[in-house]
Protein backbone atom coordinates (compact mmCIF):
# COMPACT_ATOMS: atom_id res chain seq x y z
CA UNK A 1 0.00 0.00 0.00
CA UNK A 2 1.11 3.53 -0.60
CA UNK A 3 1.55 6.33 1.87
CA UNK A 4 -1.18 8.96 2.18
CA UNK A 5 0.12 12.28 0.92
CA UNK A 6 -1.99 14.62 2.97
CA UNK A 7 -1.21 17.84 1.11
CA UNK A 8 -2.54 16.29 -2.13
CA UNK A 9 -5.70 15.21 -0.33
CA UNK A 10 -6.09 18.69 1.20
CA UNK A 11 -5.53 20.23 -2.24
CA UNK A 12 -8.46 18.27 -3.68
CA UNK A 13 -10.69 19.21 -0.75
CA UNK A 14 -9.80 22.91 -1.14
CA UNK A 15 -10.40 22.72 -4.90
CA UNK A 16 -13.89 21.39 -4.21
CA UNK A 17 -14.55 24.04 -1.55
CA UNK A 18 -13.32 26.90 -3.76
CA UNK A 19 -15.51 25.80 -6.68
CA UNK A 20 -18.45 25.56 -4.29
CA UNK A 21 -17.63 29.02 -2.85
CA UNK A 22 -17.55 30.56 -6.32
CA UNK A 23 -20.93 29.06 -7.22
CA UNK A 24 -22.36 30.11 -3.85
CA UNK A 25 -21.23 33.70 -4.46
CA UNK A 26 -22.91 33.76 -7.88
CA UNK A 27 -26.05 32.16 -6.42
CA UNK A 28 -26.01 34.71 -3.58
CA UNK A 29 -26.21 37.60 -6.05
CA UNK A 30 -29.65 36.44 -7.14
CA UNK A 31 -30.88 35.31 -3.70
CA UNK A 32 -29.00 37.38 -1.09
CA UNK A 33 -29.09 35.98 2.42
CA UNK A 34 -26.76 36.07 5.41
CA UNK A 35 -26.51 32.73 7.19
CA UNK A 36 -26.70 34.33 10.63
CA UNK A 37 -29.81 36.47 9.93
CA UNK A 38 -31.84 34.42 12.41
CA UNK A 39 -29.66 35.94 15.17
CA UNK A 40 -29.27 39.51 13.93
CA UNK A 41 -30.22 41.71 11.00
CA UNK A 42 -27.07 43.86 11.35
CA UNK A 43 -25.19 41.94 8.64
CA UNK A 44 -27.89 42.30 5.96
CA UNK A 45 -26.10 45.36 4.58
CA UNK A 46 -23.26 43.12 3.39
CA UNK A 47 -25.49 41.33 0.87
CA UNK A 48 -28.12 43.86 -0.20
CA UNK A 49 -28.61 46.30 -1.89
CA UNK A 50 -24.92 46.06 -2.97
CA UNK A 51 -23.63 42.44 -3.13
CA UNK A 52 -20.31 43.02 -1.33
CA UNK A 53 -20.09 39.66 0.43
CA UNK A 54 -21.07 37.80 -2.72
CA UNK A 55 -18.28 39.49 -4.71
CA UNK A 56 -15.78 38.70 -1.93
CA UNK A 57 -16.84 35.05 -2.06
CA UNK A 58 -16.53 34.95 -5.84
CA UNK A 59 -13.04 36.48 -5.72
CA UNK A 60 -11.82 34.25 -2.89
CA UNK A 61 -13.23 31.19 -4.66
CA UNK A 62 -11.36 32.10 -7.84
CA UNK A 63 -8.14 32.90 -5.95
CA UNK A 64 -8.18 29.65 -4.00
CA UNK A 65 -9.01 27.65 -7.13
CA UNK A 66 -6.16 29.31 -9.04
CA UNK A 67 -3.81 28.71 -6.10
CA UNK A 68 -4.65 25.02 -5.79
CA UNK A 69 -4.92 24.13 -9.49
CA UNK A 70 -2.42 26.12 -10.03
CA UNK A 71 -2.29 28.73 -12.76
CA UNK A 72 0.89 28.86 -14.84
CA UNK A 73 2.06 32.11 -13.23
CA UNK A 74 1.62 30.71 -9.72
CA UNK A 75 2.92 27.16 -10.31
CA UNK A 76 6.26 26.55 -8.67
CA UNK A 77 6.39 29.93 -6.93
CA UNK A 78 7.19 30.28 -3.24
CA UNK A 79 3.56 31.13 -2.48
CA UNK A 80 2.35 28.00 -4.27
CA UNK A 81 4.79 25.75 -2.39
CA UNK A 82 3.99 27.27 1.01
CA UNK A 83 1.58 25.37 3.24
CA UNK A 84 2.01 28.14 5.83
CA UNK A 85 0.62 30.76 3.43
CA UNK A 86 -2.40 28.56 2.80
CA UNK A 87 -2.96 28.21 6.55
CA UNK A 88 -2.97 32.02 6.81
CA UNK A 89 -5.39 32.68 3.92
CA UNK A 90 -7.83 29.83 4.55
CA UNK A 91 -9.43 31.33 7.70
CA UNK A 92 -10.38 34.43 5.68
CA UNK A 93 -11.99 32.26 3.00
CA UNK A 94 -13.76 30.26 5.69
CA UNK A 95 -15.16 33.39 7.32
CA UNK A 96 -16.42 34.83 4.04
CA UNK A 97 -18.04 31.52 3.07
CA UNK A 98 -19.58 31.00 6.52
CA UNK A 99 -21.26 34.41 6.47
CA UNK A 100 -23.07 33.78 3.20
CA UNK A 101 -26.03 31.42 3.51
CA UNK A 102 -25.20 29.62 0.27
CA UNK A 103 -21.55 29.17 1.26
CA UNK A 104 -21.89 27.22 4.49
CA UNK A 105 -21.01 23.89 2.86
CA UNK A 106 -17.93 25.49 1.30
CA UNK A 107 -16.92 26.72 4.76
CA UNK A 108 -17.20 23.19 6.15
CA UNK A 109 -15.09 21.80 3.28
CA UNK A 110 -12.53 24.56 3.84
CA UNK A 111 -12.31 23.67 7.54
CA UNK A 112 -11.70 20.01 6.73
CA UNK A 113 -9.08 20.99 4.12
CA UNK A 114 -7.37 23.33 6.57
CA UNK A 115 -7.22 20.58 9.19
CA UNK A 116 -5.64 18.20 6.66
CA UNK A 117 -3.16 20.88 5.56
CA UNK A 118 -2.23 21.44 9.21
CA UNK A 119 -1.78 17.69 9.63
CA UNK A 120 0.49 17.64 6.56
CA UNK A 121 2.43 20.66 7.84
CA UNK A 122 2.89 19.13 11.29
CA UNK A 123 4.32 15.97 9.70
CA UNK A 124 6.79 18.02 7.66
CA UNK A 125 5.26 17.52 4.22
CA UNK A 126 6.12 20.00 1.49
CA UNK A 127 4.34 20.98 -1.69
CA UNK A 128 6.54 20.28 -4.68
CA UNK A 129 6.55 22.47 -7.79
CA UNK A 130 4.72 19.90 -9.90
CA UNK A 131 2.56 18.30 -7.23
CA UNK A 132 -0.13 17.36 -9.74
CA UNK A 133 2.15 15.19 -11.90
CA UNK A 134 2.58 11.49 -11.33
CA UNK A 135 6.00 9.91 -10.81
CA UNK A 136 7.57 8.40 -13.93
CA UNK A 137 6.72 4.80 -14.64
CA UNK A 138 9.30 2.18 -13.91
CA UNK A 139 10.24 0.34 -17.09
CA UNK A 140 10.00 -3.44 -17.00
CA UNK A 141 13.35 -5.00 -16.19
CA UNK A 142 14.67 -1.80 -14.57
CA UNK A 143 14.85 -1.24 -10.86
Amino acid sequence: MGKLIKNHWARLIILTASAYQFVAGVHGIFWPKIFWDFLTKNLDGAVKPIPVLQVINILLGLIMFAWEWPLGAIAGSAVHRSIEARLVVLPMAILAAALLYQGTNAAIYYIVGMIVYFWAYSEGETVVAKAWSLPPRVRPGKV
